[in-house]
């Protein structure tokens, strides 16, 4: 009989969430559809992806080939299965994640049904949340952060409403956030600490209650607590490692910082991405009487009860992310943009008349957002931005391959893992590398004084600068975001190459950000000598000259550099240096294996 029903609903009722995910899913794979074979970006390139290939190789919960820092395992588990099934591609990947995304705008859906009670809001709300920029481009980035949030918008189905709560349900979704993002857990702790409050202050039957709801929702935290146990005992540190604690805890403690990095929440939470549209229309609705219903009663709302947990919500989540994590990442508020929204298309059916047209102004923001960047600097991830920077770098690593293969090559992360590591969907065969933190003028200067450590360079912006900034918030800004938030200005790639005493053969660039290829000579002219000496032929005339820095294809067997070049040679120098021979003036390119 249920199995009947389940097949055929009732035509008066909702339909069943089992029909509505695929259609979600569809349209999300539709609008992603060309960038599923993108490699990975960033922090997928830095640790999810290499941590969950380790436990996708060997088992291991605890990542191998990158510095741990204590993150719940939960996205890695779910990836290796995908992997498992379906191969280890960038596109299984997207598409795994675009399922979590697509459950995560069921439970917006379900959400709105629950507090509000109205299939159009509803719908909108789901529109307005899946087109918004950030969600948009977090649905198909193997990030935690849309797993956890995927997961806390399941749990505040059940824990949010008035009525009908199922505390056992919103325990187990909010304990899976949990071991999604360790951050996740600050939800459920809210709410109940809210309930605790409010069970102080009722009484009888009402406050046992309450304090049962606090119970269950503080109990997700157990399987957390559990987590970091077993990540003690296998590594002897609670939280990851000692940098990473510090990083993202210890060291924005500053009242100042805190206060800085609280007002960047609060416009990420009102303005960013063109989500100030929704929020003043909002602000401008509530000066509007509300609107009767057809049969002349006050349209639905959501209660004043859950609307007061929702802007705890948002204050807790802003206040806490002004804290922890030592970027100020919009992605680490993640679910707090549906309950933004959803707040807004609420107030717009209550208060306007013809009020799906805010909300189709609303989406049409959003999708102006998507494409064009905002005039201040901002994450590439915040919106189609990243794509630009993934295939900025395909193709310098694409032309570093073309000219310079076998280099040792000067770059800043990610672009050193990108090139050290194949499983990240840039390249076959690795490169040595040469790290600097970035490319401002300090690292350059520092990293012109090892000139016989890389023979290419392989430059980037690291961080977005808008050509024309038409809104800052002044110097004083600034110098804050400089001095705790990591900002930083990149020197063009001609200063770069300049400073390096390289040429610059090869540069690119994409909507504000850009890519450059430099290449080095090293005049070696007593190696040559002594090289072809030690190998018994004649030695080159001393004007001809060994230039470490170009690419070359074969070996000749007249004049071969071999490891005997090595003991006469700086092996900074030398090392896996490619290098081109000048001899009677005409250039020859060689392959040494021993280089």
């Amino acid at each position: 009989m249920r199995l009947k029903r389940l097949m055929r609903p009732r035509l008066d009722e909702p339909l069943p969430l089992w029909m509505i995910f695929p259609v979600v899913f569809a349209a999300l794979y539709a609008s992603h559809f060309t960038l599923l074979r993108l490699p990975y970006y960033w922090d997928e390139a830095g640790y999810y992806i290499p941590a969950a290939w380790d436990f996708f190789r060997t088992g291991s919960l605890i990542p191998i080939t990158t510095l741990t820092n204590a993150h719940p395992p939960l996205p890695s588990i779910y990836l290796a299965l995908w992997w498992k099934i379906s191969g280890f591609y960038p596109e299984v990947t997207r598409e795994a994640v675009l399922m979590v995304a697509a459950l995560g705008l069921l439970a917006v859906g379900r959400l709105a049904m629950r507090l509000v009670g109205v299939g159009s809001v509803a719908v909108w709300t789901v529109i307005l949340t899946g087109i918004y920029p950030i969600w948009f481009a977090q649905s198909m980035l193997a990030h935690a952060d849309i797993f956890a949030a995927a997961c806390t918008l399941w749990g505040l189905v059940y824990a949010l409403p008035d009525r009908d709560r199922k505390l056992w349900a919103a325990a187990l979704w909010f304990a899976a956030a949990a071991l999604c993002k360790e951050t996740a857990v600050a939800v459920p702790l809210t709410l109940a600490a809210v309930s605790l409050v409010e069970g102080f202050r009722a009484g009888g039957p009402l406050r046992f209650r309450l304090w049962r709801e606090a119970a269950w929702l503080s109990s997700c935290a157990l399987p957390l607590a559990g987590w970091y146990g077993y990540h003690y005992l296998k590594t002897g540190f609670l939280f990851g490692n000692a940098e990473f604690l510090r990083y993202n805890a210890q060291a924005n403690l500053d009242p100042l910082r805190f206060l800085a990095a609280f007002g960047h929440r609060l416009l990420h939470l009102t303005a960013h991405m063109n989500l100030f549209v929704p929020v003043m229309m909002t602000i401008a609705a509530l000066l509007l009487e509300p609107r009767p219903d057809a049969d002349g009663h006050e349209r639905a709302k959501i209660s004043a009860q859950a609307l007061w947990r929702i802007l705890i919500l948002l204050l807790v989540n802003a206040l806490l992310f002004s804290v922890l994590g030592g970027a100020l990442l919009t992605r680490y508020l993640l679910p707090m943009y549906p309950l933004v929204l959803l707040v807004a298309v609420a107030t717009f059916y209550r208060r306007v008349p013809y009020w799906p047209g805010l909300a189709v102004f609303s989406a049409a923001a959003f999708l102006v957002g998507l494409f064009i960047n905002p005039p201040y600097g901002f994450a590439p991830e915040d919106n189609l931005a990243f794509v630009h920077v993934v295939r900025l770098h395909e193709a310098g690593i694409a032309e570093l391959n073309k000219r310079y293969p076998g280099a040792t090559v000067l770059s800043a992360w990610p672009m050193t893992d990108e090139l050290t590591r194949p499983e990240l969907g840039y390249l076959k065969q690795p490169y040595d590398v040469f790290r600097v933190e970035d490319f401002t003028e300090a690292q350059i200067d520092k990293a012109a004084e090892e000139p016989g450590k890389f023979s290419a360079a392989l430059v980037f912006s690291t961080k977005y600068d808008p050509p024309h900034p038409l809104l800052s918030l002044g110097s004083k800004s600034a110098e804050l975001d400089e001095k705790y938030f990591g900002l930083h200005h990149d020197l063009p790639p001609e200063q770069i190459a300049k400073k390096l005493g390289g040429d610059l053969v090869w540069e690119k660039v994409d909507q504000g950000q850009w890519v450059a290829l430099i290449r080095f000579e090293r005049v070696l002219d007593a190696l040559a000598e002594q090289a072809g000496r030690d190998a018994g032929e004649q030695p080159p005339r001393s004007d001809r000259l060994i230039r470490i820095g170009e690419s070359f294809a074969k070996m000749p067997n007249t004049w071969r550099l071999s490891r005997r070049l090595q003991p006469y040679a700086a092996p900074q120098v030398v090392h896996h240096a490619p290098v081109l021979v000048r001899l009677n003036g005409h250039d020859e390119r060689y392959l040494s294996p021993s280089f």
